[in-house]
């Protein structure tokens, strides 16, 4: 793997602050950015199953009014 050595500084920099080594750093954003990117894959796919089936008027009523909302 190649690293640009500024940004190799900085992963070591940051390394040392958090009190981890190197590779466990970099393990931990790795694990991060996949974590965030599934999110992101999931967020997409309910946005296009919504455009094909948009909520219809009312849809949610029965939902809404059996909620506690805490407003007592």
């Amino acid at each position: 793997m190649t690293i640009d050595d500024q940004l190799l500084k900085l992963v070591d920099k940051m390394s040392r602050e958090r009190r981890t080594t190197r590779s466990a750093f970099i393990r931990h954003a790795l694990e991060a950015e996949i974590r965030h990117q599934h999110l992101r894959d999931e967020e997409t796919r309910h946005a296009q199953g919504y455009a094909r089936h948009p909520v219809a008027l009312g849809e949610f009523d029965v939902w809404l009014s059996d909620q506690d909302w805490g407003t007592q």
